[in-house]
């Protein structure tokens, strides 16, 4: 998708979705690549899919240290 279509689809302004893109481009969740005058900007599913396993893991992680805290408090 065009940065410009994506950019209509969003309440803000284009050089703040450009700012968007390029946070997400450096994280390596989407790649730019120049089409004539555009920029189009496409999403890397396997990148999304790693994160959102790596955030799953540590939601797990951090649901087990609640617990035993709220474990630990409910004894003393």
């Amino acid at each position: 998708m065009s940065v410009s279509a994506l950019a209509s689809s969003y309440d803000m302004s284009f050089a703040a979705v450009q700012k968007h893109v390029a946070v997400l481009e450096r994280a390596g969740l989407l790649t730019k690549r120049r089409r004539g005058r555009e920029q189009l900007a496409s999403g890397d599913v396997e990148a999304v899919r790693s994160v959102s396993s790596m955030l799953t893991e540590l939601e797990h992680l951090w649901r087990g240290r609640i617990d035993r805290i709220d474990t630990f408090l409910e004894e003393h």
